[in-house]
């Protein structure tokens, strides 16, 4: 039992770690104004915004970083199911596309590419994760 413990405490601290260290990258990339950067991180869900329904339809929020970088998420719904029981103060992992902006970029590409030209991204909440 001991040892099962330690298993999953140690994945968690290097879960944790590394979700830190990409959110170290993305404050790299916003200070150096770099789009186009693949990321990973996670961050706390501060405002929800209404969804974007021109073009591609994309659920949209805002996550406050642990740097305090804040960066839009830009979850496209036509390709991947949206997060219906989202809430300020929530959790979310993500993976996907980096676009800077002066209000501290964007996030988007959180999806899989039904072409297969782009690298698939997702969130993950409550521990499910959005493809």
């Amino acid at each position: 039992m001991k040892k099962n413990l330690f298993i999953v405490f140690t994945f968690i601290c290097l879960i944790t770690n590394f979700a830190f260290a990409s959110n170290i990258e993305i404050s790299k990339a916003y200070k150096k104004h770099q789009s186009d950067v693949q990321v990973h991180g996670v961050g706390k869900v501060i405002k929800l915004l209404r969804d974007d329904l021109k073009g591609s339809k994309h659920q949209r929020f805002i996550l406050k970083l642990p740097s305090k970088l804040t960066i839009l998420i830009a979850h496209n719904i036509d390709l991947a199911k949206r997060i219906n029981n989202i809430k300020v103060g929530d959790s979310v992992e993500f993976y996907g596309e980096y676009e800077w902006n002066k209000k501290g970029g964007v996030v988007h590409w959180t999806h899989h590419d039904p072409r297969a030209r782009h690298i698939g991204g997702w969130l993950k909440h409550n521990g499910r994760t959005y493809q």
